[in-house]
């Protein structure tokens, strides 16, 4: 064995290293791609805990959330660039690896469990010096990412790369990583945070953390060559040609982060709030980075001009961008129909049918592009980094591409898309994209006009006429076309695009207002009904003299509106997060002018910060956000929120919660209502309309006085708002009452509460189209009398007939939408009957649906 290296000394040595270079590096390559894929999923899940938990801190209004996730990607950065040069520095780069991830599961456990903890500390900090109080924020989600950032220098460091397999090396490992997010992101969505809620699934995360540090720490240990470190690395930057390589992908990463803020909104009609469609779009997003990065990176090695190829990459990026949205129209929603029809008669799940609906509105607008944009990586490398300064260079390019990122996000959601537009904002930013490929094909040392250099130059031209040709009302049409109707209002603002459209339900017209692109609530007769009742049924049965009151959520105005009419309220205040849809509240009916009228404090806040950042207290807190399974949404339907809101009750003092029916599955609507229970010791149920309940809850008895509600009938401007849907008196008010604690705690068994830690409503399963047909049914079966008290038997007796009426009206509804017309029609005729002139009755009768 001894004498063979003698025997070939005389011979070419380097035949047999081009003979086995090949299986090598693919084995080389192997396990530390595991050990970043690993990374890549830790990453991604804290990053969605983190950002969930921050908005119980500050908030989901748009400044909040993107100062959360500035931080995390400021820690990336940092991180990066810390970490990429240590690398260099030490002989065992995978150790330094193994440290990292075991402080980043170390790290993860305690930030995800201090995070929540911190929410009070906050609000009172922010009081006394905001400074202070962000700068805490910022620095507890920052720890975490810092390690992180670190991760990908560390283990590219450790392959000992030449110059000429930094480009592909690199871009797989890259590729790596990023296909561990894209598991992240959808593995906590789908899985983790429905099945073991918050800390849980941080308990997961690190555990899968340690084991990549186990694994690191293995791969380590088979490596029997150290790699000589740089112990006095060079304090220069990059030479001339990198320097500007750098400088062009740090602005393509604040490109790409601009693309997803306007991504985010040009798709949410096209897709949903939910937090599914957010997880679907985010990895559909990471897939197209990942897999553009790993097909360059098995032929970056061999490019003769790299500069074209970069400059090419990212102005095709943001041409396509652009032109997706120019050839966006109807055929998107029919292929998407046609996908949920198929996915759902192989799986019968409406929660597979729907996230394909989603996939086919993100492949088509997210991933061609992003698949450029990954491509880029592994060119950017080849470029930019120097395999004596593997470590450094990385985390370098990484780490400003990441703050271009942040910059890009703040630009574009704060500045571009208010004062431009989004078709305006893509346009310019797809333009901004070709000017980087000119400039990087202009960098290039070989001569003459190839292919590359001409795709630039087209690119380029077509862009333009893209953004000349698109119109600026695209996406405005596209939700006209969509639902229908007449545009009356329309607005893209830094929290999202906000739209009134005027419509049709039979014979009666109405107003609808869609946010994202998603259909709110409107000014039809049940919406006006539900809204309106929602602030004047706590105040009127409300023990004692009632004179301040909080709404959360403006909405058309409708709930805060209903406040003015009603006597002796001092102060009246409202929560709102768009100033979108305060303007566009003005075109509302039956809201009292409420977004101009002085008697109402419109305050633009979140609304679960409004209560910790304001010791206030009122006697009525009157809640309707959206639907409790949109994204974000259940910060305000948590068993946590209602202990904020009982808070800043006074004596006496009321919350009142909407509970719509058809929004969630029977299941889930159980949960909401235990979390409410968990809360308020004394509780009933209302009826508001239909589709709508109300959930009235006290820290003390409330007792129903008949003669005081009766007193206040006597009240003109009250009496008029309260006919005006259909509650002409006394009576068919307290006709609306379902059923008081006990009834509610029979119908909640031994559901979960939906809590801070658990927002299992958020991640459930997707809704069942015949849903109120379950829930309403099983809820009257529950109901019981109003407990009144002061009342005499006639009196009682009304109660009991407008009750009846109601129900009668309620079995019609749900014959005629099964389709039993004849049965609807018997039952109408005896409603309209008994009460021909109430004006919610007749707007069925007459023709609306």
């Amino acid at each position: 064995m001894m004498n063979n290296p003698g025997k070939n000394k005389n011979k070419d040595v380097t035949a047999p290293e081009l003979i086995i270079e090949q299986p090598v590096q693919k084995d080389k390559l192997f396990w530390p791609a595991i050990l970043l894929m690993a990374s890549g999923t830790v990453a991604l899940i804290f990053q969605v805990l983190w950002i969930k938990q921050l908005t119980l801190i500050v908030g989901v209004d748009v400044f909040a959330v993107t100062t959360g996730v500035s931080a995390f990607f400021a820690g990336l950065a940092f991180g990066g660039l810390y970490f990429g040069r240590f690398a260099d520095r030490v002989d065992r780069p995978l150790l330094l690896y193994v440290k990292l991830e075991i402080g980043i599961a170390i790290i993860g456990i305690v930030i995800t469990y201090l995070l929540p903890k911190s929410a009070s500390l906050f609000a009172n900090l922010e009081v006394y010096n905001s400074l202070l109080a962000w700068a805490l924020v910022f620095l507890m989600v920052t720890i975490g990412p810092f390690l992180m950032g670190g991760t990908l220098p560390a283990v590219v460091r450790s392959l000992s790369l030449s110059d000429t397999k930094v480009g592909s090396g690199g871009g797989k490992m890259y590729a790596a990583n990023t296909a561990g997010a894209i598991i992240g992101a959808l593995v906590s969505s789908f899985f983790l945070i429905p099945a073991f809620g918050i800390q849980g699934s941080a308990i997961i995360a690190s555990s899968v953390g340690v084991c990549a540090a186990l694994g690191g720490y293995w791969l380590n240990r088979s490596k029997a060559d150290l790699i000589p470190a740089d112990k006095k690395p060079s304090e220069r930057l990059f030479v001339k040609s990198a320097g500007i390589a750098i400088l062009l992908y740090a602005i393509a990463g604040g490109l790409a982060l601009g693309y997803e803020v306007v991504w985010s909104q040009s798709i949410v009609q096209f897709m949903s709030t939910r937090s599914f469609a957010f997880s679907v779009m985010l990895a559909t997003y990471l897939a197209g980075l990942a897999i553009g990065s790993a097909i360059l990176a098995r032929r970056v090695d061999r490019l003769k001009d790299p500069w074209s190829l970069f400059g090419m990459l990212i102005a095709a990026a943001g041409c396509i961008s652009l032109i997706e949205i120019t050839f966006l129209g109807d055929w998107l929603t029919s292929m998407q129909s046609s996908v949920d029809h198929f996915v759902f008669s192989l799986t019968e799940s409406r929660l597979a049918a729907m996230c394909a609906r989603f996939a086919v509105a993100a492949l088509y607008i997210v991933f061609i592009p992003t698949l450029f944009l990954g491509a880029a990586f592994p060119v950017a490398l080849k470029l930019i980094v120097n395999s004596t300064h593997i470590g450094r260079d990385i985390g370098k390019v990484v780490a400003l591409n990441t703050i271009g990122g942040i910059t890009g996000t703040i630009i574009t959601g704060f500045f571009l898309v208010p004062q431009f537009g989004i078709v305006m904002t893509l346009a310019i930013l797809a333009l901004m994209a070709c000017v980087i490929g000119v400039v990087a094909t202009f960098k290039s040392k070989f001569s003459g006009f190839h292919l590359t250099k001409k795709s630039v130059l087209v690119i380029t031209v077509v862009t333009l006429l893209a953004a000349i040709l698109t119109p600026k009302d695209r996406l405005a049409k596209l939700l006209v076309s969509k639902w229908g109707g007449q545009n009356v209002f329309y607005k893209e603002g830094r929290g999202g695009t906000v739209a009134v459209l005027e419509q049709k339900a039979g014979t009666k017209s109405f107003r609808r207002l869609y946010i994202q692109g998603v259909s709110n609530t409107g000014d039809a007769m049940p919406s006006l009904r539900y809204m309106r009742l929602q602030a004047l049924i706590p105040l009127i049965i409300h023990n004692g003299q009632p004179e301040s009151a909080l709404v959360i959520g403006l909405g058309t105005g409708i709930t805060s509106g209903s406040l003015l009419p009603y006597p002796g309220l001092k102060q009246r205040v409202v929560a709102e997060l768009l100033p979108e849809v305060v303007e566009a509240s003005k075109t509302f009916e039956g809201n009292f002018e409420a977004a101009t009228d002085p008697r109402l404090d419109i305050r633009l806040r979140d609304g679960r910060r409004e209560l910790l950042s304001n010791s206030t207290t009122y006697d009525l807190i009157t809640l309707e956000p959206p639907p409790p399974s949109a994204a974000g949404v259940v910060n305000l339907y948590s068993s946590d929120f209602y202990y904020i809101a009982s808070s800043r009750l006074k004596p006496l003092g009321i919350v009142a919660q909407w509970l719509p029916i058809p929004t969630q599955n029977d299941e889930d609507t159980r949960s909401l209502v235990k979390s409410f229970l968990d809360i308020f010791p004394h509780a009933s149920l209302w009826t508001t309309e239909l589709h709508e309940m109300l959930l009235v809850g006290s820290m003390e008895p409330i007792v129903l006085n008949g003669p005081k509600i009766m007193e206040q009938f006597n009240n003109p401007e009250l009496a008029r708002a309260l006919k005006d849907i259909g509650i002409d008196s006394p009576e068919s008010l307290l006709a609306t009452y379902v059923m008081d604690r006990k009834g509610l705690e029979t119908y909640a068994g031994n559901a979960l509460p939906v809590t801070d830690n658990q927002p299992r409503i958020e991640y459930s399963d997707w809704v069942r189209l015949d849903e109120i047909h379950r829930v309403l049914p099983e809820l009257m079966m529950l109901k019981t009398n109003p407990p009144i008290i002061g009342a005499n038997e006639a009196f009682l007796k009304s109660v009991s007939s407008e009750r009846n009426r109601l129900l009668l009206f309620y079995q019609a509804a749900l014959n005629g939408s099964l389709g039993y017309k004849d049965l609807w029609a018997k039952d109408m005729e005896v409603v309209l009957d008994g009460d021909g002139n109430n004006a919610y009755f007749r707007w069925f009768g007459d023709g609306g649906q």
